[in-house]
């Protein structure tokens, strides 16, 4: 069984996660910025462990990672799910939508990678997992901070996995369709094949055993998406405009 620090385990998918982690007997470092959305699951499980913080702060992310090393001494996996999702409003851009979004996304997770790979490179058959989006295959309307923060992710992270393969960390990147949780309940367009947060969390896990380098799904989903990033620039255009227009009749 492993040690794992899971963020954004409050809600959504990475609830569903640290259930099912738990469950089969894992130690989890539970990761939320709200202790009472967790509590629940360290007073069932004794494998779990209280981890909570913003990730968006790097001083609170080092006292995390600081109160794990104490707690287990080293991590065999590190799940970063901790996101968010802020859309554009067209004719007023505003930067600060995108920073937000950015500095949760991106940043955070820099700080993450930054207390915890010590820990990981301590830990037994390393694997970092990072959750990230099927966005970054097709530019959408209004999702601009969004999409540049999970597309700067996905570059991120297939770098750093060259970065780490002489160091025997693997790394898996796992680019979700839509998904059940209080983000996209939000969400006020159409959103084909939405799973549940389990569905999707038992998929990822089911997968993980085998390390793969990217995990995605919905498979038809998936499909659609990088066919469609795949056509010529002036037909994703006039598609992007196609679809802006169908969200705001």
């Amino acid at each position: 069984m492993s040690r794992c620090w899971l963020t954004g385990a409050s809600s959504g998918l990475g609830a569903a996660l640290a259930e099912r982690l738990l469950e089969q007997g894992h130690e989890v470092a539970l990761g939320g910025r709200r202790a009472e959305a967790l509590m629940p699951l360290v007073l069932r499980y004794p494998g779990a462990l209280l981890a909570t913080g913003d990730v968006t702060d790097p001083c609170q992310v080092s006292a995390i990672c600081e109160n794990i090393e104490h707690a287990w001494g080293a991590l065999d996996l590190v799940i970063l799910n901790a996101g968010t999702c802020e859309y554009l409003v067209p004719g007023r851009f505003e930067a600060e939508t995108v920073e937000r979004v950015m500095r949760t996304n991106l940043l955070a997770v820099s700080y993450c990678l930054q207390a915890a790979l010590p820990l990981l490179r301590r830990g037994q058959r390393p694997h970092l997992v990072v959750i990230g989006s099927s966005v970054t295959w097709l530019a959408l309307p209004r999702a601009g901070a969004y999409g540049a923060s999970k597309a700067a992710l996905r570059y991120l992270v297939e770098s750093l996995r060259l970065d780490l393969h002489a160091e025997g960390i693997d790394v898996t990147l796992v680019s979700p369709g839509f998904i059940d949780t209080p983000l996209t309940q939000r969400n006020t367009f159409a959103m084909p094949q939405l799973w549940t947060a389990d569905r999707a969390a038992r998929h990822v896990l089911a997968r993980l055993t085998r390390r793969p380098l990217e995990i995605n799904f919905p498979r038809l989903f998936i499909l659609v998406l990088r066919l469609l990033g795949a056509l010529p620039a002036r037909w994703r255009l006039a598609l992007g405009v196609r679809m802006a227009r169908t969200e705001q009749e």
